[in-house]
């Protein structure tokens, strides 16, 4: 997501590096390309306008026409207009000693997954959640949650047909209270699209259970309408939070730099994909950091963090082995695809991507090859390479690329070094 947005605001405040100081019309200029931009990934109207004043304003209060690097100074600002935009800083829900927690949202928009989702995290943080599927007219979509339960490892209560929702809360706090249960998740009921019945049956059963947040999920895909869709529920129902989901797709992400202005309620999470690990807390900073191709570090050290390969790093580049370097590869599929992670680093160009089949073949290069070999490559004369390329269904020519790959792969840890840690892994210790 924002691919095309990040590449149109690269470009309109790219064509002011390298120059002195520029005149006004270079900034309205600027100014005006970044509105079509915002505007193009189907930002709302009145926020992108909004957005490009507060972002003049701000330029000019930093004497942006007397800069001797105009262009800096417009992304700095551009940066900060985004991270207000998306909403400042991160919030989540507050957690108390017990919590009830409903998700609504139409059908479609990854409602019952993400309630999977929330439970697998904070389970992950000690809380025991349970689950509850909520919808009383589809068997089929309480199915999926239970399905979905068993696969976190969280227990599902099932309402019955038809059941009404002074029954449910009855069964919902005896099943928390017999298994202390300090985080009840309900999934309630989804539809093709608003209706007021959908709404009257909401109504009904917020009234009836009392939660304590009512987390909105929107597919971050579907552009305005999400918008409209928020503000309905928010009406009707009453909303305190939103999960944006699919925010790892390709769309233009105009309702995620929307949302929080026009609903006036904060981002607590972004789904980032279909794996059950796939929803981070949402932060407006990183994202922001992310657009303008600045990168996002920290979340990727997070991930790095998570499955404990901080300290999965050779000693030094001078005694990398080709069993280290097969390590690291390994390491680095666990955190995404190539091309994901690469988009996480700074200055990395926008739109880069790595083959991951040709990464696999190299994968089969090292695992071709003995113990030995590994350790020191220099054993490998011409008739171990055709071995090698013969066990990984690759050339030779293919083998040599890769070893004199590996080669280059050793100077690039050296410089890796001589920054934070050591290795890839080692820039994200604490």
């Amino acid at each position: 997501m924002f691919g095309q947005l990040s590449a149109r605001l690269g470009e309109a405040i790219g064509r002011l590096r390298g120059r002195g100081r520029i005149t006004e019309e270079d900034l309205k200029g600027t100014l005006r390309e970044i509105r079509r931009a915002l505007i193009d990934a189907d930002v709302n109207l009145e926020v992108a306008r909004d957005f490009v004043e507060k972002v003049r304003e701000e330029a000019l209060g930093k004497k942006v026409l007397e800069s001797l690097t105009p262009a800096e100074v417009i992304l700095a600002t551009v940066y900060e207009a985004l991270k207000e935009a998306l909403g400042g800083e991160t919030r989540l829900p507050a957690l108390q000693d017990k919590n009830l927690w409903f998700l609504v949202g139409l059908q479609g928009s990854g409602k019952t997954t993400t309630a999977a989702k929330l439970a697998l995290h904070y389970k992950s943080k000690g809380r025991r959640p349970l689950l509850v599927a909520a919808d009383t007219r589809r068997p089929a979509a309480r199915e999926q949650l239970r399905l979905l339960g068993e696969k976190v490892g969280v227990p599902v209560l099932e309402v019955m047909d038809g059941e009404p929702p002074e029954s449910i809360r009855r069964r919902v706090e005896e099943k928390a209270r017999l298994e202390a249960r300090d985080l009840v998740l309900v999934d309630t009921a989804g539809r093709l699209q608003i209706d007021e019945a959908l709404m009257a049956e909401l109504a009904h059963l917020k009234r009836a259970m009392g939660p304590q947040e009512v987390l909105l999920v929107l597919d971050a895909m579907t552009g305005q309408e999400a918008l409209a869709v928020a503000q309905a529920f928010d009406e009707k129902v009453g909303v305190t939070g939103l999960v944006l989901t699919k925010l790892d797709g390709d769309a233009r992400g105009g309702a995620a730099l929307s949302a929080r202005r026009v609903t006036g309620k904060p981002i607590y999470f972004a789904g980032v994909s279909e794996k059950p690990e796939g929803l981070e807390p949402f932060h407006p900073d990183r994202l922001a950091s992310r657009i303008l191709g600045m990168g996002d570090v920290a979340s990727l050290a997070e991930r790095v963090r998570a499955l404990g390969l901080e300290e999965e790093v050779p000693k030094s580049a001078k005694e990398l082995s080709l069993e280290d370097f097969l390590k690291q590869m390994q390491n680095l599929k666990r955190l995404g695809s190539f091309s994901e992670v690469l988009g996480l680093l700074p200055g990395v160009p926008k739109g880069f991507q790595v083959d991951d089949r040709a990464l696999k073949r190299l994968e089969a290069i090292v695992l071709s090859m003995t113990p030995e070999e590994r350790k020191d490559p220099r054993v490998l004369n011409g008739s171990r390479r055709k071995r090698i390329a013969k066990g990984s269904g690759t050339s030779v020519q293919e083998v040599n690329r890769f070893l004199k790959s590996f080669e280059e792969a050793k100077v690039l840890m050296k410089t890796l070094e001589k920054r934070k840690g050591r290795g890839l892994m080692g820039m994200f210790r604490r």
